[in-house]
């Protein structure tokens, strides 16, 4: 970093105390997009799937993160193992979206072929690669972790694994045994008109929720009321409010769920938590079910929000109901929270637009910006550099 942008980027601090909201142009410039896949998102732990998407041999994810892909797949001795997914002749994209491969993996363009472990197995022709030495040509390797029985990848740098980051607070996701999971949902995906650290800091902060979340403040308490932050992470806990919804399919899972949900300690059966993982993962831990999402940019303006929901086999009737009932809460809070994100993001594209102050109910989001600072130090500026115009 230059002596100039050093000292631009000092005056920029004086001018925006760290406990005011980012300038707008952080919120819609090409070229940080571009750094923030390369310093912050990249060298974190994402996850690709939940063990329980790729049962038996041959099953694969895939996750893509910007330009980069990556599939997850199950070997044949049960195994977990990630890779790029690149072929090594030319570049080639080998899977989309989820499925089973047939016996290998094959190449759609010309039909190079790998093991499920990743080996370069066939080349069609292949006399007409003389010098050819298979062993230098296998899949590329991507770091993995289960943790929770998700499959966290990680495509750069060497931060602390999953296990460890999450550590202080295993112990109270423990009663929800969410390695014992299915599917209750396929990952899916949505885009929204908003930069993708509008959606995460949404996401950080509940100051929001009395008057953007009307039908979820009904039903629960907001969870700044419960809150508990270790580095990198924040949890708050929702807790059903003991006067019924006005509203009669909240008012139904108010009263039903902590029956239905017996084989969970009692104080497991009446919240709602919520884990936020730094830079754009939550995790979220009903009675009846789990879910996560993550938040990945597409571009400056636009955002896709991929998740799915998981929870334990059963076919009762009373349990479909309550899983019915909460998916219904949770895409209008998703419908609320989109509509708000977008809104957001056509107000700081305004010229009249300059950072206003933080709540402490909004201490995570804080810990997110220092984050983002720290990693890309321009973002202390009011305007972008001239190298950014």
């Amino acid at each position: 970093m230059n002596t100039q942008l050093t000292e631009r980027i000092a005056e920029g601090e004086s001018k925006l105390p760290r406990h005011v909201s980012l300038p707008g142009w952080v919120y819609r410039h090409p070229e940080l997009t571009r750094l923030e896949l390369e310093r912050i998102l990249k060298p974190s732990w994402q996850i690709a799937c939940h063990l329980s998407s790729i049962p038996t041999a041959g099953d694969y994810v895939t996750f893509d993160l910007g330009p980069e892909s990556v599939m997850v797949l199950r070997d044949r001795g049960g195994g977990v193992r990630a890779f790029h997914n690149v072929c090594r002749h030319r570049g080639t994209r080998l899977l989309d979206g989820a499925g089973k491969c047939r016996a290998t993996i094959t190449c759609p363009y010309h039909g190079w072929s790998y093991q499920y472990d990743g080996t370069l197995l066939a080349t069609p022709v292949r006399e007409s690669f003389p010098d050819l030495d298979r062993r230098r040509y296998g899949l590329k390797p991507v770091r993995t972790e289960v943790m929770m029985g998700f499959v966290f990848v990680c495509l750069a740098g060497d931060p602390p694994p999953p296990s460890t980051m999450w550590a202080p607070v295993l112990d109270e996701i423990a009663p929800y045994r969410p390695e014992e999971m299915v599917p209750i949902s396929s990952i899916y995906t949505e885009e929204w008109h908003a930069n993708w650290k509008i959606a995460m800091d949404n996401y950080l902060e509940s100051y929001h929720v009395p008057t953007g979340h009307p039908g979820l403040n009904r039903l629960f308490t907001p969870d700044y009321e419960d809150q508990r932050g270790i580095p990198g992470i924040a949890r708050g806990i929702s807790w059903i409010r003991p006067q019924p919804s006005p509203r009669w399919s909240e008012s139904v899972y108010q009263k039903h769920v902590p029956s239905v949900t017996a084989d969970l300690p009692e104080d497991c059966r009446r919240v709602w938590r919520f884990y936020s993982c730094l830079p754009n993962l939550g995790i979220e831990f009903m009675p009846e079910q789990m879910a996560f999402f993550q938040v990945l940019p597409n571009g400056p303006d636009k955002t896709i929000i991929r998740g799915a929901a998981f929870g334990h086999p059963d076919d009762r009737r009373e349990m479909r109901v309550m899983r019915r009932l909460s998916n219904r809460i949770n895409m209008q809070v998703n419908k609320e929270d989109k509509w708000l994100c977008e809104r957001l993001q056509r107000g700081l594209e305004s010229s009249a637009y300059e950072p206003g102050p933080l709540s402490t109910i909004e201490c995570w989001m804080l810990e997110f910006h220092d984050l983002l600072r720290a990693r890309i130090p321009e973002i202390r500026l009011p305007n972008p550099p001239a190298r950014f115009a």
